[in-house]
């Protein structure tokens, strides 16, 4: 590219690679007469005949619709294929045959202080760009459904520039891979995306072949805490999961499990908060037994659960 420093070469061209697989999303919602503007955001195209991802947030509502516009002009429909408020992810539907769709990496790669670019339709301003850094990683954002609240974690942060609209749209890194989703301002020069990753990959899959995604539920709230000295094992984690409170009548209640129990492994995976015990709750343990190894008091327990379908 004649002219341009390193720098604006290797951004020009990242922009060049990935705009046109990003769309500008306006959603309507019914209305006597008709349908009206509910909203805007952004989406990435994920196969040649119309897969789009987004943030759930967006299309949240009854009977949202709308239309995708891209960089070549085209303005296609779209209809919600699924949508999951507690990982804050879409899968749309456009009609549209011969689209470019982006190349999706790996957020695990990912490093503090590496560059990373946001497309999307901040404000409505379709296709526009901002640059940045990765400033955090293994962020945690909370996310509802109805009453159920759970945390998204891995979320990446950065200082590139989000703004109203950006929700949905494509954090890539240098390479022009899509790393994250964007899905929320926290305030200046933080903006948080959801990391693609081998969660998200399989919550995408949900989406686009059942409309939903299944978790397992157990019942219990709890947080992080060391292990006490006498179940201290070199090399060995060093934190728990303690049990805060146990739903009545939950799968856990039917377990045994008491407050102040402290989780250590779930069929021997070790669990040491929250997001770790979150992680295993998948679709698969859904009506199966678990072994769960627990520590209460002076005690070390194995109790047995069966986790049922966490309601969204």
């Amino acid at each position: 590219m004649a002219g341009l420093d390193p720098w604006s070469e290797l951004i020009v061209g990242l922009v060049e690679r990935l705009s046109p697989s990003v769309a500008s999303l306006r959603v309507t919602r019914p209305r006597r007469g008709g349908r009206v503007q509910a909203g805007a955001g952004s989406a990435v195209v994920l196969t040649p005949d119309g897969f789009l991802l987004t943030s759930a947030h967006v299309v949240a509502g009854q009977d949202r619709r709308g239309s995708a516009l891209f960089t070549d002009t085209t303005d296609v429909p779209f209809e919600i294929v699924g949508s999951d408020p507690l990982s804050d992810l879409a899968v749309l539907r456009a009609d549209a045959r011969e689209l470019v769709p982006a190349e999706l990496g790996d957020a695990a790669g990912l490093r503090v202080g590496q560059l990373v670019v946001a497309i999307g339709n901040p404000h409505g301003f379709a296709g526009s760009v901002t640059t940045g850094v990765v400033s955090g990683l293994g962020r945690a954002l909370p996310a509802r459904a109805g009453e159920t609240v759970r945390l998204i974690d891995g979320v990446i942060q950065t200082d590139a520039a989000l703004n109203p609209g950006n929700s949905g749209g494509a954090l890539a890194d240098a390479n022009g891979r899509v790393v994250g989703v964007n899905t929320a301002v926290a305030g200046f020069g933080l903006g948080l995306a959801v990391p693609i990753d081998a969660v998200t990959r399989a919550i995408v899959g949900a989406l686009m072949t059942d409309g939903r995604v299944r978790r397992a539920y157990l019942g219990i709230a709890g947080g992080r805490r060391p292990l006490p000295p006498r179940l201290r094992r070199e090399a060995a984690p060093q934190h728990a999961l303690e049990v805060v409170e146990v739903v009545e009548g939950s799968p856990a209640a039917a377990a045994g499990l008491r407050p102040g129990d402290l989780v250590l492994a779930v069929d021997g995976t070790p669990v040491a908060d929250a997001v770790d015990l979150q992680r295993l709750l998948t679709a698969e343990r859904i009506g199966a037994d678990v072994a769960l190894a627990v520590a209460r008091d002076a005690d070390l327990l194995q109790l047995t659960a069966t986790p049922a379908e966490l309601a969204a």
